[in-house]
């Protein structure tokens, strides 16, 4: 069965789920959590007279889609939506124990590969048509990088109709 949005009397949103069930889009946010260590969208490359997205994005980009039908369904949000990401670095397993405690306590801060702004490109891009129709209704985007024990995307969905 298709997800389709349906507009009550009173003026809510509703999301028809697969399975026949209503979702209330104002009944608060959706969690997605996206086991393993992110990724960052790649560039596009030319070949042969056209562009194509590299085979290492289009997996992590079927691994976020895979997480969120299991865990939210395909909903295709129709309304303007906040997300918020955090995501979870493991520190380095050659560290010192002093310097992955002060990892995991927070006393540093987790830099390095992949860039917030490419591992949020694909998992927004990741999320179309799932959660929203398209990742231009995200107009309030925050996103975090964090050492952890273990390595995973949390991505926090409000939608703000």
């Amino acid at each position: 069965m298709e997800t389709a949005s349906e507009i009550l009397a009173d003026g809510r949103a509703f999301l028809r789920e697969p399975g026949n069930q209503m979702r209330n889009a104002s009944e608060g946010p959706l969690v997605i959590v996206i086991p393993g260590p992110a990724k960052g969208k790649g560039r596009p490359r030319f070949g042969g007279g056209r562009t194509f997205t590299d085979k290492g994005t289009q997996i992590a980009e079927a691994w976020i889609k895979h997480c969120a039908i299991q865990q939210v369904g395909n909903l295709a949000l129709e309304c303007p939506v906040a997300v918020k990401m955090v995501i979870d670095v493991m520190p380095a397993a050659s560290w010192s124990k002093k310097k992955r405690d002060a990892a995991l306590s927070g006393a540093l801060q987790a830099t390095g590969k992949p860039d917030v702004d490419n591992a949020s490109k694909l998992a927004l891009d990741a999320l179309n048509g799932i959660v929203w129709r398209d990742d231009a209704q995200v107009c309030d985007l925050h996103v975090s990088r964090r050492y952890a024990p273990i390595a995973q995307t949390t991505m926090t969905i409000t939608p703000l109709a």
